[in-house]
């Protein structure tokens, strides 16, 4: 029987640290994707004719769509550095 009671006490410590580790975690993650990003002036390399159809923020990226000057595009963009990630083209 006194076992039993050890064993019922370390597992109600458990889950009571389980469930504020997880409150913690959370808070953090929720606080970080929040958290606003500072977005100096971002100059696209692009042909004459192209223009921003929609922009999108993503996290720690922005997605821009463009149309003109050639395919249609998605250019993603780093928001802290202000450089090209990646591009996807949409061949005609």
């Amino acid at each position: 029987m006194q076992a039993l009671k050890v064993l019922v006490v370390v597992m109600g410590v458990m889950i009571v640290a389980g469930v504020a580790t997880l409150g913690v975690l959370l808070t953090k993650r929720v606080g970080a994707i929040s958290a606003p990003v500072a977005v100096g002036t971002i100059v696209l390399d692009e042909p004459a004719g192209t223009r921003i159809v929609a922009a999108m923020p993503g996290g720690e990226t922005i997605v821009v769509q463009l149309q003109g000057g050639g395919p249609d595009r998605v250019t993603v963009v780093d928001a802290r550095s202000g450089r090209i990630v990646g591009r996807i083209g949409l061949a005609k």
